[in-house]
Protein backbone atom coordinates (compact mmCIF):
# COMPACT_ATOMS: atom_id res chain seq x y z
CA UNK A 1 0.00 0.00 0.00
CA UNK A 2 1.21 3.50 -0.90
CA UNK A 3 2.21 5.26 2.34
CA UNK A 4 3.28 8.85 1.50
CA UNK A 5 4.12 9.85 5.07
CA UNK A 6 6.22 6.74 5.65
CA UNK A 7 8.11 7.39 2.41
CA UNK A 8 8.63 11.05 3.37
CA UNK A 9 10.12 10.08 6.73
CA UNK A 10 12.42 7.56 5.06
CA UNK A 11 13.59 10.18 2.54
CA UNK A 12 14.41 12.60 5.35
CA UNK A 13 16.76 10.04 6.90
CA UNK A 14 19.04 10.42 3.88
CA UNK A 15 19.69 14.07 4.64
CA UNK A 16 22.66 15.37 6.61
CA UNK A 17 24.26 18.71 7.47
CA UNK A 18 26.87 18.27 4.72
CA UNK A 19 24.24 17.50 2.08
CA UNK A 20 22.05 20.46 3.04
CA UNK A 21 25.05 22.80 3.23
CA UNK A 22 26.26 21.61 -0.19
CA UNK A 23 22.81 22.19 -1.67
CA UNK A 24 22.72 25.82 -0.55
CA UNK A 25 26.23 26.39 -1.90
CA UNK A 26 24.99 25.19 -5.27
CA UNK A 27 21.90 27.43 -5.09
CA UNK A 28 23.99 30.45 -4.16
CA UNK A 29 26.36 29.82 -7.07
CA UNK A 30 23.48 29.24 -9.49
CA UNK A 31 21.55 32.36 -8.53
CA UNK A 32 24.60 34.62 -8.70
CA UNK A 33 25.97 33.33 -12.03
CA UNK A 34 25.77 35.70 -15.00
CA UNK A 35 27.71 36.00 -18.27
CA UNK A 36 29.30 39.21 -16.95
CA UNK A 37 30.21 38.06 -13.45
CA UNK A 38 31.23 34.54 -14.34
CA UNK A 39 30.63 31.75 -11.89
CA UNK A 40 32.20 29.90 -9.03
CA UNK A 41 31.12 26.55 -7.61
CA UNK A 42 33.73 26.85 -4.86
CA UNK A 43 33.98 23.39 -3.30
CA UNK A 44 30.36 22.39 -3.97
CA UNK A 45 29.56 19.08 -5.67
CA UNK A 46 26.36 17.94 -7.43
CA UNK A 47 23.24 17.21 -5.42
CA UNK A 48 22.45 14.26 -7.71
CA UNK A 49 24.13 12.15 -10.39
CA UNK A 50 22.69 9.92 -13.09
CA UNK A 51 24.73 6.74 -13.46
CA UNK A 52 24.34 4.62 -16.59
CA UNK A 53 24.16 0.91 -15.64
CA UNK A 54 24.08 -0.29 -19.28
CA UNK A 55 24.20 1.49 -22.64
CA UNK A 56 22.11 -0.95 -24.68
CA UNK A 57 18.44 -1.92 -24.88
CA UNK A 58 16.25 -4.72 -26.19
CA UNK A 59 13.60 -2.34 -27.61
CA UNK A 60 13.61 -0.07 -30.67
CA UNK A 61 11.72 3.03 -29.56
CA UNK A 62 11.60 5.50 -32.49
CA UNK A 63 12.81 8.59 -30.58
CA UNK A 64 15.63 6.84 -28.71
CA UNK A 65 19.21 6.90 -30.10
CA UNK A 66 19.87 3.47 -28.58
CA UNK A 67 16.65 2.03 -29.95
CA UNK A 68 17.47 3.36 -33.39
CA UNK A 69 20.90 1.66 -33.32
CA UNK A 70 22.90 4.87 -33.25
CA UNK A 71 24.96 3.01 -30.67
CA UNK A 72 26.02 -0.31 -32.16
CA UNK A 73 25.40 -3.50 -30.19
CA UNK A 74 29.03 -4.61 -30.55
CA UNK A 75 30.06 -1.59 -28.46
CA UNK A 76 27.47 -2.28 -25.76
CA UNK A 77 28.72 -2.51 -22.22
CA UNK A 78 27.85 -2.09 -18.54
CA UNK A 79 29.45 0.16 -15.97
CA UNK A 80 32.48 -1.18 -14.10
CA UNK A 81 31.50 -2.01 -10.50
CA UNK A 82 34.79 -0.88 -8.98
CA UNK A 83 34.67 2.42 -10.86
CA UNK A 84 31.08 2.95 -9.72
CA UNK A 85 31.92 2.22 -6.08
CA UNK A 86 34.85 4.62 -6.25
CA UNK A 87 32.40 7.30 -7.46
CA UNK A 88 29.95 6.65 -4.61
CA UNK A 89 32.72 6.60 -2.01
CA UNK A 90 33.94 9.99 -3.21
CA UNK A 91 30.54 11.68 -3.37
CA UNK A 92 28.59 10.11 -0.50
CA UNK A 93 29.25 12.92 2.03
CA UNK A 94 27.30 15.41 -0.13
CA UNK A 95 25.34 13.34 -2.67
CA UNK A 96 21.59 13.11 -2.06
CA UNK A 97 20.28 11.13 -5.05
CA UNK A 98 21.58 8.57 -7.55
CA UNK A 99 19.48 8.02 -10.68
CA UNK A 100 20.32 4.69 -12.31
CA UNK A 101 19.43 5.61 -15.85
CA UNK A 102 20.80 7.39 -18.90
CA UNK A 103 20.62 5.80 -22.36
CA UNK A 104 20.27 2.02 -22.13
CA UNK A 105 17.90 -0.27 -20.25
CA UNK A 106 19.17 -0.40 -16.62
CA UNK A 107 17.90 -3.91 -15.82
CA UNK A 108 20.05 -5.41 -18.57
CA UNK A 109 22.90 -4.93 -16.11
CA UNK A 110 22.27 -7.99 -13.94
CA UNK A 111 24.25 -6.46 -11.09
CA UNK A 112 22.05 -3.40 -10.76
CA UNK A 113 20.61 -4.55 -7.38
CA UNK A 114 24.17 -4.55 -6.01
CA UNK A 115 24.82 -1.07 -7.44
CA UNK A 116 21.63 0.24 -5.87
CA UNK A 117 22.35 -1.47 -2.55
CA UNK A 118 25.81 0.13 -2.38
CA UNK A 119 24.32 3.63 -2.74
CA UNK A 120 21.49 2.78 -0.34
CA UNK A 121 23.96 1.65 2.31
CA UNK A 122 25.80 4.94 1.81
CA UNK A 123 22.52 6.68 2.77
CA UNK A 124 21.73 8.01 -0.69
CA UNK A 125 18.25 8.12 -2.23
CA UNK A 126 18.01 5.85 -5.30
CA UNK A 127 15.73 5.64 -8.33
CA UNK A 128 15.64 4.03 -11.75
CA UNK A 129 13.45 3.86 -14.85
CA UNK A 130 12.78 0.74 -16.88
CA UNK A 131 10.74 -0.73 -19.71
CA UNK A 132 10.34 -3.76 -17.37
CA UNK A 133 10.89 -6.33 -20.11
CA UNK A 134 13.66 -7.85 -17.95
CA UNK A 135 11.82 -7.35 -14.66
CA UNK A 136 11.46 -10.99 -13.60
CA UNK A 137 10.18 -12.23 -10.28
CA UNK A 138 13.75 -12.81 -9.08
CA UNK A 139 14.91 -9.35 -10.20
CA UNK A 140 11.89 -7.77 -8.50
CA UNK A 141 12.80 -9.41 -5.19
CA UNK A 142 16.41 -8.24 -5.47
CA UNK A 143 15.32 -4.67 -6.26
CA UNK A 144 13.10 -4.52 -3.20
CA UNK A 145 15.86 -6.00 -1.04
CA UNK A 146 18.39 -3.50 -2.45
CA UNK A 147 16.60 -0.58 -0.82
CA UNK A 148 15.60 1.06 -4.11
CA UNK A 149 13.42 4.08 -3.31
CA UNK A 150 11.64 4.72 -6.62
CA UNK A 151 10.96 2.58 -9.69
CA UNK A 152 9.53 4.16 -12.84
CA UNK A 153 8.00 1.71 -15.32
CA UNK A 154 7.14 2.88 -18.83
CA UNK A 155 3.67 1.71 -19.86
CA UNK A 156 2.77 3.70 -22.97
CA UNK A 157 -0.43 1.97 -23.94
CA UNK A 158 -3.42 0.18 -22.45
CA UNK A 159 -3.42 -2.51 -25.12
CA UNK A 160 -0.58 -4.38 -26.84
CA UNK A 161 -1.38 -2.87 -30.23
CA UNK A 162 -1.04 0.68 -28.93
CA UNK A 163 1.86 -0.06 -26.59
CA UNK A 164 4.05 -1.60 -29.29
CA UNK A 165 3.66 1.37 -31.64
CA UNK A 166 6.23 3.18 -29.51
CA UNK A 167 7.82 0.44 -27.40
CA UNK A 168 8.75 -1.50 -30.51
CA UNK A 169 9.63 -5.08 -29.67
CA UNK A 170 8.16 -4.86 -26.18
CA UNK A 171 5.29 -6.72 -24.53
CA UNK A 172 2.71 -4.86 -22.45
CA UNK A 173 2.05 -8.07 -20.54
CA UNK A 174 5.68 -8.21 -19.38
CA UNK A 175 5.64 -4.60 -18.20
CA UNK A 176 2.48 -5.14 -16.14
CA UNK A 177 3.73 -8.49 -14.87
CA UNK A 178 6.95 -6.80 -13.72
CA UNK A 179 4.98 -4.21 -11.76
CA UNK A 180 3.02 -7.03 -10.17
CA UNK A 181 6.19 -8.84 -9.13
CA UNK A 182 7.58 -5.74 -7.38
CA UNK A 183 4.25 -5.06 -5.65
CA UNK A 184 4.16 -8.68 -4.46
CA UNK A 185 7.66 -8.58 -2.99
CA UNK A 186 7.04 -5.25 -1.32
CA UNK A 187 4.14 -6.86 0.48
CA UNK A 188 5.95 -10.09 1.33
CA UNK A 189 9.06 -8.28 2.57
CA UNK A 190 6.97 -5.63 4.34
CA UNK A 191 8.76 -2.84 2.50
CA UNK A 192 7.32 0.59 1.76
CA UNK A 193 9.74 0.95 -1.13
CA UNK A 194 10.26 1.22 -3.96
CA UNK A 195 7.51 3.62 -4.86
CA UNK A 196 6.24 2.18 -8.16
CA UNK A 197 5.42 4.89 -10.68
CA UNK A 198 3.67 3.87 -13.88
CA UNK A 199 4.67 6.40 -16.53
CA UNK A 200 2.61 7.04 -19.67
CA UNK A 201 4.41 9.02 -22.39
CA UNK A 202 1.60 10.93 -24.13
CA UNK A 203 1.86 10.57 -27.92
CA UNK A 204 -0.44 10.87 -30.93
CA UNK A 205 -0.48 7.07 -31.06
CA UNK A 206 -1.76 6.52 -27.50
CA UNK A 207 -3.54 9.69 -26.39
CA UNK A 208 -6.91 8.02 -26.99
CA UNK A 209 -6.12 5.56 -24.17
CA UNK A 210 -5.45 8.04 -21.37
CA UNK A 211 -8.67 7.15 -19.59
CA UNK A 212 -8.23 3.44 -20.21
CA UNK A 213 -4.71 3.44 -18.74
CA UNK A 214 -6.15 4.74 -15.47
CA UNK A 215 -8.14 1.51 -15.20
CA UNK A 216 -5.03 -0.54 -16.00
CA UNK A 217 -3.13 1.36 -13.33
CA UNK A 218 -5.70 0.62 -10.61
CA UNK A 219 -5.31 -3.12 -11.20
CA UNK A 220 -1.54 -3.10 -11.64
CA UNK A 221 -0.19 -2.74 -8.10
CA UNK A 222 1.64 0.49 -8.98
CA UNK A 223 1.50 3.36 -6.49
CA UNK A 224 1.33 6.30 -8.86
CA UNK A 225 0.38 7.10 -12.46
CA UNK A 226 2.15 9.93 -14.32
CA UNK A 227 1.40 11.34 -17.75
CA UNK A 228 4.63 12.63 -19.28
CA UNK A 229 5.32 14.96 -22.19
CA UNK A 230 7.50 13.58 -24.98
CA UNK A 231 10.76 15.06 -26.25
CA UNK A 232 10.79 14.72 -30.02
CA UNK A 233 13.54 15.25 -32.60
CA UNK A 234 12.94 17.20 -35.81
CA UNK A 235 9.75 18.71 -34.43
CA UNK A 236 9.89 22.10 -36.22
CA UNK A 237 7.71 21.00 -39.13
CA UNK A 238 5.45 18.85 -37.00
CA UNK A 239 5.87 15.23 -36.01
CA UNK A 240 3.74 12.12 -36.42
CA UNK A 241 4.07 11.37 -32.69
CA UNK A 242 3.17 14.87 -31.47
CA UNK A 243 0.06 14.65 -29.32
CA UNK A 244 -3.00 16.78 -29.99
CA UNK A 245 -3.47 17.15 -26.22
CA UNK A 246 -2.09 20.67 -25.67
CA UNK A 247 -1.50 20.06 -21.97
CA UNK A 248 0.90 17.20 -22.74
CA UNK A 249 2.66 18.66 -25.79
CA UNK A 250 6.10 20.24 -25.39
CA UNK A 251 5.65 22.05 -28.68
CA UNK A 252 3.18 24.52 -30.19
CA UNK A 253 2.63 25.87 -33.70
CA UNK A 254 3.26 29.59 -34.06
CA UNK A 255 2.65 32.30 -36.66
CA UNK A 256 5.67 31.32 -38.74
CA UNK A 257 4.04 27.93 -39.35
CA UNK A 258 6.78 26.19 -37.38
CA UNK A 259 6.57 24.28 -34.11
CA UNK A 260 8.44 25.70 -31.13
CA UNK A 261 9.01 24.62 -27.56
CA UNK A 262 6.21 26.00 -25.41
CA UNK A 263 7.17 28.63 -22.89
CA UNK A 264 10.29 30.73 -22.61
CA UNK A 265 13.67 29.08 -22.45
CA UNK A 266 15.52 30.29 -19.39
CA UNK A 267 18.98 31.84 -19.53
CA UNK A 268 20.19 29.65 -16.68
CA UNK A 269 19.83 25.91 -16.11
CA UNK A 270 19.68 24.47 -12.60
CA UNK A 271 20.63 21.05 -13.94
CA UNK A 272 24.12 22.29 -14.82
CA UNK A 273 24.69 23.22 -11.19
CA UNK A 274 22.75 20.54 -9.33
CA UNK A 275 23.64 17.36 -11.20
CA UNK A 276 25.64 15.47 -13.79
CA UNK A 277 25.65 12.22 -15.73
CA UNK A 278 28.28 9.49 -15.56
CA UNK A 279 28.04 7.13 -18.54
CA UNK A 280 29.24 3.53 -18.70
CA UNK A 281 32.67 4.64 -19.94
CA UNK A 282 33.17 6.97 -16.98
CA UNK A 283 32.63 10.23 -18.85
CA UNK A 284 31.16 13.01 -16.70
CA UNK A 285 28.51 14.84 -18.76
CA UNK A 286 26.45 18.02 -18.23
CA UNK A 287 23.04 16.36 -18.25
CA UNK A 288 20.85 13.63 -19.70
CA UNK A 289 20.26 15.64 -22.88
CA UNK A 290 23.88 15.07 -23.91
CA UNK A 291 22.88 11.75 -25.42
CA UNK A 292 25.98 11.41 -27.61
CA UNK A 293 28.41 12.38 -24.81
CA UNK A 294 29.52 15.40 -26.83
CA UNK A 295 30.51 17.64 -23.91
CA UNK A 296 32.50 15.60 -21.37
CA UNK A 297 33.91 17.38 -18.34
CA UNK A 298 36.47 14.58 -17.93
CA UNK A 299 36.56 10.87 -17.17
CA UNK A 300 36.60 9.27 -13.70
CA UNK A 301 38.92 6.53 -14.94
CA UNK A 302 41.58 9.21 -15.18
CA UNK A 303 40.57 11.81 -12.58
CA UNK A 304 38.42 12.13 -9.48
CA UNK A 305 34.84 13.19 -10.05
CA UNK A 306 35.56 16.50 -8.29
CA UNK A 307 38.40 17.21 -10.72
CA UNK A 308 36.04 16.60 -13.64
CA UNK A 309 33.22 18.64 -12.09
CA UNK A 310 35.52 21.62 -11.47
CA UNK A 311 37.52 21.23 -14.70
CA UNK A 312 38.10 23.94 -17.30
CA UNK A 313 35.83 21.96 -19.64
CA UNK A 314 32.98 22.07 -17.11
CA UNK A 315 33.44 25.75 -16.31
CA UNK A 316 33.70 26.57 -20.00
CA UNK A 317 30.48 24.75 -20.85
CA UNK A 318 28.52 26.49 -18.08
CA UNK A 319 29.95 29.86 -19.08
CA UNK A 320 29.03 29.38 -22.74
CA UNK A 321 25.55 28.30 -21.73
CA UNK A 322 25.10 31.51 -19.74
CA UNK A 323 26.21 33.53 -22.74
CA UNK A 324 23.85 31.81 -25.18
CA UNK A 325 22.18 28.46 -24.58
CA UNK A 326 21.05 28.21 -28.22
CA UNK A 327 24.61 27.50 -29.37
CA UNK A 328 24.13 23.96 -28.01
CA UNK A 329 21.69 21.90 -30.05
CA UNK A 330 20.74 19.73 -27.05
CA UNK A 331 19.75 22.87 -25.11
CA UNK A 332 17.47 24.11 -27.86
CA UNK A 333 15.09 21.20 -27.20
CA UNK A 334 14.93 21.74 -23.45
CA UNK A 335 13.18 24.25 -21.17
CA UNK A 336 15.07 23.53 -17.94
Amino acid sequence: MYKPFQLFIKTCTYLSYNKISNYFKLRRSFLSATPASGLSLNDALPFFVSVEPADFCQLRCPECPVGQAVHKKKDSTVINNLLYKKLIDELKPTLAHVIFYFQGEPLLNKEIPELIGYAHNAKIYTSTSTNAQALTDNMAKKLVESGLDKLIVSVDGATQDTYQQYRVGGKLEKALQGIGYVAKWKKELKSATPLIEMQFLVLKTNEHQMQEIKKVFKKSGADKLTFKTAQLYDFENGHELLTTKAKYARYEKREDGKYHIKGKRRKRCWRLWSGAVVNVKGDVLPCCFDKDSSYPYGNINEKTFAECWHSNEAAGFRQKFLENRSQFEMCRNCTS
